[in-house]
């Protein structure tokens, strides 16, 4: 195998594992919502990044079911 196959395999698993990762802690949550509204709510604006993340946590915190902590 050619180094240059084996360092893209490597590339390839890397970001697979730093997408999962980014899933699992919710680091992706504000490019997956800005995704839904594109789709969805097209007259809209979405909610800018801070807004977001203070209604994702009011919103959490309002039903903690679920929750570890």
């Amino acid at each position: 195998m050619s180094i240059n196959l084996a360092l893209g395999r490597a590339r390839k698993a890397a970001r697979g594992a730093a997408w999962l990762f980014k899933g699992v802690m919710g680091e992706n949550a504000y490019q997956t919502y800005l995704d839904h509204h594109a789709k969805t709510h097209v007259a809209e604006p979405p909610m800018t990044e801070r807004e977001f993340w203070r209604d994702k946590t009011d919103r959490q915190d309002a039903n903690p079911e679920g929750r570890c902590c």
